[in-house]
């Protein structure tokens, strides 16, 4: 391996220690994550606006989707490199899907952390991270720069 490429694998390597460190002194690990996803999607299926619009996606594929999910929150958290999805392209053309699900989304995933999260720290880490993805996802699936600019309005 040459010496480049043996310090970027060092320099990740520290990265996903150090990550890992400072969630575990919050409270998140791999099995809260487990916990916290199992537990959202189990109220997503069942929530009147959201479950309707994930089924119609993941009708016979919520396993797999668990999964990818309990992966994505272990590289955002703790910089597994376990996910390797691209969210906005996964997202892109489901049926149903509005910007106002976001507010209903974050809403329920909040009540969940009150539910599954011991630590205040842990709770504010995660929602702070889930309302910067949602707007990162809304603007990318929804934002007309045409229609939506306020500069361009009269």
């Amino acid at each position: 391996m040459d010496e480049n490429l043996q310090a970027r694998a060092f320099n990740s390597a520290a990265i996903r220690e150090r990550a890992e460190k400072e969630m575990n002194e919050i409270g998140i690990d791999d099995a809260l994550i487990e916990t916290l996803v199992d537990a959202f999607y189990g109220r997503v299926k069942s929530h009147p606006q959201l479950g309707p619009v994930f089924d119609a996606r993941l009708a016979g594929r919520w396993p797999e989707h668990m999964e990818k999910m309990k992966s994505f929150w272990s590289s955002v958290a703790l910089r597994s490199g376990a996910y390797g999805g691209k969210p906005v392209q996964a997202h892109l053309g489901v049926a149903n899907m509005t910007p106002e699900l976001f507010p209903q989304w974050l809403a329920l995933f909040s009540a969940t952390l009150d539910d599954v999260v011991p630590s205040p720290q842990a709770k504010a880490w995660f929602m702070e991270t889930a309302e910067r993805i949602a707007r990162s996802l809304s603007l990318s699936l929804f934002y007309n720069p045409a229609l939506d600019d306020p500069a361009l309005k009269r």
